[in-house]
């Protein structure tokens, strides 16, 4: 089912390549950080926190989180990863003195998740809301990355979607560590499409 993905993946990527071209200003910002080109990051004796936020809505929302991170474990390195272009700049300006580095998230080929995963090293990631991809969930859980969804919602037209392919899902969700749903309804729905995942409702 992975290849499957992976399969899939690869030819949108080639079918969407023409709007890549004709939106270059719009889609080409960060395009070589996302297959996994990144700016220079020298790990060391520190533990690294990635935090990851799609857009500037998972941004803001990351506020406090991201406060919380420093004064709970100061001598951690926090990197910030975003999807779009909007997120990355609000990123830059809101955390530009937490954060080590704010850089694209890599597009979810095996490849460019790896090369993202061994140049930070790190040794968790914090996924805001529900940005779920499976390559590199499965990748983080190979090099011992733990991972958690943090304020995570599963809406029902993602849950009926998810039902389809409910084996393929708990293999995915089974990589995930933790999962601080946004409300109680949520975390129980992660609970029924999951596998080994521990889904809670945190407000």
């Amino acid at each position: 089912m992975f290849f499957l993905y992976s399969f899939l993946l690869a030819v949108g990527f080639i079918l969407m390549s023409p709007i890549f071209l004709l939106k270059r200003e719009k889609y080409a910002s960060g395009f070589w950080q996302r297959l996994g080109f990144l700016p220079d990051f020298a790990p060391d004796e520190r533990r690294v926190v990635w935090l990851h936020c799609v857009s500037v809505g998972e941004t803001n929302a990351a506020r406090p989180l991201v406060e919380e991170l420093k004064k709970q474990f100061p001598a951690h390195r926090l990197i910030i990863s975003t999807t779009t272009r909007t997120g990355q700049n609000h990123a830059r300006n809101i955390f530009n003195t937490e954060a080590e580095i704010v850089f694209y998230f890599p597009f979810d080929f095996k490849f460019s998740v790896r090369r993202a995963l061994r140049q930070f090293k790190p040794d968790t990631v914090l996924l805001m809301e529900t940005e779920l991809w499976f390559n590199f969930l499965r990748e983080a859980n190979k090099s011992g990355v733990k991972t958690a969804v943090v304020n995570g919602r599963l809406s029902e037209k993602s849950f009926k979607r998810y039902s389809y392919i409910k084996n393929f899902i708990h293999r995915v969700l089974s990589y995930v560590d933790l999962a601080l749903m946004r409300i109680a309804f949520d975390a129980v729905d992660a609970t029924i499409i999951s596998a080994g995942t521990d889904a809670v409702y945190s407000h």
